[in-house]
């Protein structure tokens, strides 16, 4: 069976924030049909003959958040780039970290704020491309609202991964407090149903679920005032890295040509993600691909000139800095450690 999500695990110390981002209760409905055999904790990169296998698993179930690499693997650009590529989808619970560290999976979509926390904790984990040049994390809110800053009067709902990632700097920035705050389901009901409250959110997601029921709605994402993350980085270890630096490099450039087609046209890759997903319907992929083209997240920033899933020096430091300034991370971690450039630079993909 071509996707298969891994069995739920229990968060560790260092958090997987990333598949919380998008849970709803439609989506959750949406994906039950992909549950299947759990993945057997082993490593799966290895050599058969020419070919590689490689295992990479998703930050959730297949939707057009992940339609670059849905793309690649309908149009043969793993296959045509010797890899014998396995397609996981995460899902509530998943500990895409944990899977990685104990070999079920080879490259995960990850989160960088994630992927500095392990390497703070030793653990030898980097990012080689980035999926998305911004994190599409926000908040959502009634109409009325017209700013972040006026939320004041709000309570504001928000998962529990939020307060070790971005309500720190929501915090320091807006003045918000801790009184203000409840817990996130990932239904939106109580929202659509209290014009005081509002709602941690995903660009692609909970703007969707709320005009589907009716709501007018306000999303402000994190991006826009300064949040530097960027979004759904691919993350895999140095030891794969060492012995398979080939396999990697032939993932990150199939990976940045899926993007660039799925961009042009997405016939391949949405057809693969419905059959992955039956009940992701066609209505939600295309919202979620409107909102990835508009805001330019695959295509935009330094991607625009230095090719499809580029992580830079700067960026990331600033994402060390922001997590240091909130008391996220040890001042004298080794940020540098958290990342390379080497793939995207050396087979770069500009967009079309």
């Amino acid at each position: 069976m071509m996707f298969q999500p891994p069995p739920r695990l229990a968060q560790d110390p260092a958090q997987d924030p990333a598949p919380a981002r998008r849970l709803t209760r439609r989506a959750t409905l949406g994906a039950l049909p992909l549950l299947a055999a759990p993945v057997l904790l082993r490593r799966t990169a290895r050599a058969a003959g020419d070919r590689t296998t490689l295992r990479f698993l998703t930050s959730w179930y297949p939707q057009a958040e992940h339609g670059g690499v849905f793309q690649a693997k309908a149009a043969g650009h793993y296959a045509a780039a010797g890899l014998d590529f396995v397609l996981d989808s995460g899902g509530p619970q998943v500990n895409g970290m944990q899977l990685l560290l104990g070999g079920a999976a080879d490259l995960i979509m990850g989160y960088d704020i994630q992927v500095l926390r392990s390497v703070a904790r030793g653990l030898p984990v980097l990012a080689v491309a980035a999926s998305f040049q911004q994190d599409l994390q926000g908040i959502m809110t009634h109409s009325d609202v017209t700013s972040l800053s006026g939320l004041g009067s709000c309570r504001i709902l928000l998962s529990a991964s939020a307060h070790a990632t971005f309500w720190p700097w929501l915090q320091r920035r807006y003045g918000f407090t801790d009184a203000q705050t409840g817990t996130f389901t990932f239904n939106l009901q109580p929202f659509l149903i209290d014009p005081m409250l509002a709602v941690q959110a995903y660009a692609t997601s909970e703007p969707f679920e709320a005009r589907e029921s009716g709501a007018k709605v306000n999303f402000f994402a994190f991006y826009d005032q300064g949040y530097p993350p960027y979004g759904n980085p691919i993350v895999t270890t140095r030891s794969l890295i060492a012995q398979r630096p080939d396999a990697v490099q032939a993932f990150v450039h199939a990976t940045a040509l899926g993007w660039r087609d799925y961009l042009r046209d997405p016939t391949l890759g949405n057809a693969l993600i419905r059959s992955a997903n039956p009940r992701m319907s066609q209505d939600r992929i295309d919202y979620a691909l409107g909102q990835i083209r508009s805001r330019r997240v695959v295509t935009g920033g330094d991607a625009a000139s230095q090719g499809i899933g580029v992580i830079t020096e700067a960026r990331w430091r600033r994402t060390a800095d922001f997590m240091v300034q909130n008391g996220l991370l040890p001042s004298d971690t080794d940020w540098h450690a958290g990342f390379t450039t080497r793939f995207v630079a050396a087979q770069p993909v500009l967009p079309a």
